[in-house]
């Protein structure tokens, strides 16, 4: 009997999750057919602000990396490389 109710839970909860998916399409395809002069106006500007976004996310961790390395982290000495 739990386990039905578990399982009642769980397709409510995928229809709810279906439905909110279909209305941001249906709703995304109105605004861009009623509103696309609107939209194109300001993909020029969406483009500008992606490039600090970008910057901001895809450099995560990239300006510490020039300091010292860690002892741990030493790298790879060229006289202790062997190639074949």
């Amino acid at each position: 009997m739990m386990h039905t109710e578990h399982h009642e839970t769980t397709r409510t909860e995928w229809r709810a999750k279906i439905a909110w998916v279909v209305l941001a399409v249906v709703a995304a395809f109105f605004l861009l057919s009623e509103h696309r002069a609107h939209f194109l106006g300001a993909l020029p500007y969406l483009l500008l602000l992606a490039c600090p976004l970008m910057h901001l996310f895809m450099h995560h961790g990239h300006h510490g990396s020039h300091s010292e390395p860690k002892p741990g982290n030493a790298p790879e000495s060229k006289e202790t490389h062997h190639e074949p």
